[in-house]
């Protein structure tokens, strides 16, 4: 279920905060703002409903779409991995399951 506010859209809901968090480090890496709302309410859980305590990632609505897409690829790891990179700032060739260049740290094209 899509739920928008404004120009936000939620991408990711779940029970684990540190995947929440894992997902908006890489969201700010790649350059995506995003926003972990209740990030700090699973305590709560019993309190209040637990769906309602969950986090949830949101993101610009124009950026939805790659965030999801993001989201996928980092909650299944066991998809195919990317082919081999070049590194476009030292030439450095990169195995695919890499965003990084181990020699210059420029990220993934």
């Amino acid at each position: 279920m899509q739920k928008k506010r404004g120009n936000l859209e939620r991408v990711h809901v779940g029970a684990d905060p540190l995947i929440a968090g894992h997902i908006e480090t890489i969201f700010n890496a790649r350059g995506i703002h995003c926003m972990v709302r209740n990030r700090h309410l699973v305590g709560g859980a019993g309190e209040i409903p637990p769906l309602e305590a969950w986090p949830e990632v949101w993101v610009a609505r124009e950026d939805a779409d790659i965030a999801r897409q993001l989201i996928r690829e980092i909650l299944d790891p066991e998809g195919p991995v990317p082919a081999d990179w070049r590194c476009p700032d030292c030439g450095e060739v990169i195995e695919g399951q890499f965003a990084e260049c181990w020699s210059c740290g420029a990220l993934a094209p």
